[in-house]
């Protein structure tokens, strides 16, 4: 299967889940597609309706849903990069509270200051 062959070093990290969606996602894009960005772009898109990257790992989310605004907008509108990206982090399903706690446990500088958008590209910066 190509998908487990390419399976990302975070998602080598995180559970069965996590694995299982992005190599299912992974290989039904490979079939339509074809190999290349295009399936692990797509496959990763599934994995984050699901799951939020947490340091160097995946986690499943509380609710099943869009991680941020280009996630929200899908289809061509994603491929062509509209709408902001978080890495991973799920600015749609936390509140900034809770961003600005994991923002305290990465260390991010001037976290008080920021808005709940700034706050998710300081993770996903710190992250990785």
């Amino acid at each position: 299967m190509p998908g487990r062959e390419e399976l990302p070093s975070t998602l080598k990290r995180s559970s069965k889940k996590a694995q299982r969606t992005w190599i299912a996602t992974h290989d039904s894009a490979v079939e339509q597609y074809g190999e290349g960005e295009r399936a692990h772009r797509t496959a990763f898109a599934a994995l984050k309706h699901t799951h939020e990257k947490v340091g160097d790992h995946w986690e499943e989310k509380d609710e099943k849903g869009p991680s941020d605004p280009r996630a929200k907008r899908g289809g061509a509108a994603a491929r062509r990069g509209e709408g902001e990206t978080y890495g991973g982090v799920d600015v749609e399903g936390n509140t900034k509270d809770e961003l600005m706690q994991r923002a305290r446990k990465l260390d991010v500088r001037g976290r008080s200051k920021m808005t709940k958008h700034e706050l998710a590209k300081a993770i996903a910066r710190k992250q990785g």
